[in-house]
């Protein structure tokens, strides 16, 4: 399901926040793709870019998993950020996903709590989270989990390289 709902389903008696597996892949890449069109967007993510991102060489990314032991029902993305003026390092919480019917039962709460033990294993000093202007739900949301608003100034700028 891609679209909210008032249908909030039983949750699992247990549900494990770990670290995505090579195993996960499909199931994290199909998640992604349901975030994109809930925002009006196409996915362009596939298992292989996921695996070069998350196990390759170079890892890029983190991503946290909410596992039934039946099934993926969400998942956090996390990204390294530094404000060099500040010498602060940061993790930004890139992605956070709780599957439809899932939501309201505490997944990405405990999505959140785990992803903030990660920062602070990292030596971060702080994490980040954006929502977009008129989600309103997620912002109370993030309120609710001690994030405080901090106003977005100026323009960001891209160029491709490729």
């Amino acid at each position: 399901m891609t679209d909210d709902t008032d249908i909030t389903l039983p949750r699992p008696a247990v549900v494990t926040i770990r670290a995505a597996k090579p195993h996960d892949l499909p199931e994290l890449n199909a998640m992604i793709a349901a975030l994109a069109a809930h925002h009006g967007d196409a996915s362009a993510m596939t298992p292989e870019k996921l695996e070069r991102d998350l196990f390759g060489p170079m890892p890029w990314i983190q991503a946290l998993v909410a596992d039934s032991g039946d099934e993926l029902m969400g998942y956090a993305i996390l990204v390294p950020l530094y404000r060099a003026q500040e010498g602060r390092r940061g993790m930004d919480l890139h992605h956070l996903f709780v599957r439809d019917g899932q939501r309201g039962n505490g997944i990405g709460q405990h999505l959140i709590a785990r992803a903030r033990e990660i920062a602070r294993t990292a030596g971060c000093d702080y994490l980040s989270v954006s929502a977009a202007t008129g989600n309103f739900a997620a912002h109370r949301f993030y309120e609710q989990m001690d994030f405080l608003p901090r106003p977005v100034t100026g323009m960001r700028y891209t160029q491709a390289l490729a």
